[in-house]
């Protein structure tokens, strides 16, 4: 194979995991299992002291939902912003776990709250990654209506990371629900447009919109399985690949 070949085999350098805030529950109904982010962090810590830049934007699902609130007659940004603070909260939870590994870790806010976060700034974002520190980035993009899959995106793209990497409780996207169709064909790949004409849900579809508009690969994997969130990172083939048009 030729040099001109071998980046699509190479382990990407630089990557953005997407975690979302359910995934720290474990099996509780609501918060944070220390156990699952321990688990979650070792995995992490492990790639990073390979030399994988790694960036982390993590949900809150967890322990506030904006628009499950606002189907409940809350304001819909109020319950947004509510849902950014508990993104924050996710984060210094990673922050602590990876630090307990002597990981080096930052943790930077698109709201502003200096006293517990660095603001998001894309430029110290970089170099952060480059000296080999992981990013935590929260409160999703800083303003309501933008959904943390979204913000994953925007954020992969600003620091021009080479792959977002999206740890759910499944093992890919399938062409129906899973759990409601046992059927449920599961893609190894699949392209940007099929997923939004066939309406699948593993994206909302302004995060697909935003990385297929920037050519940027998205690979959703099962978290769950011991060791997958560092095979992933190292950028084996696992899960379902979201590129462009499927081959």
């Amino acid at each position: 194979m030729t040099d001109a070949a071998a980046p699509a085999t190479r382990t990407p350098r630089r990557v953005l995991l997407k975690l979302s805030g359910e995934a720290l529950m474990g099996e509780h109904e609501y918060g944070i299992d220390p156990g699952v982010v321990r688990e979650i962090a070792g995995q992490v810590a492990e790639v990073a002291g390979e030399g994988v830049q790694v960036a982390i934007v993590v949900g809150g699902g967890n322990i506030f939902r904006g628009l499950a609130a606002s189907a409940k007659g809350m304001d819909r940004a109020t319950g947004d912003y509510m849902g950014m603070l508990a993104t924050v909260m996710n984060g210094l939870a990673i922050q602590d776990a990876l630090e307990q590994l002597d990981c080096p870790t930052r943790v930077m806010s698109a709201i502003a709250m200096n006293e517990i976060a660095e603001p998001y700034i894309r430029r110290r974002a970089v170099r952060h990654l480059e000296k080999g520190r992981v990013v935590v980035m929260v409160a999703g993009t800083g303003n309501p209506y933008f959904t943390t899959d979204t913000a994953a995106t925007l954020r992969a793209v600003e620091v021009h990371a080479q792959v977002i990497l999206k740890a759910t409780r499944v093992d890919g996207v399938y062409d129906a629900d899973p759990e409601k169709h046992p059927g449920a064909q599961r893609y190894s790949q699949i392209g940007y447009t099929e997923l939004l004409s066939n309406r699948l849900q593993a994206l909302d579809a302004t995060a697909v919109s935003l990385a297929m508009d920037n050519e940027m690969p998205i690979v959703v994997f099962d978290m769950t399985l011991p060791g997958n969130i560092s095979r992933a990172i190292r950028g084996e083939r696992i899960g379902t690949l979201i590129s462009g048009e499927a081959t």
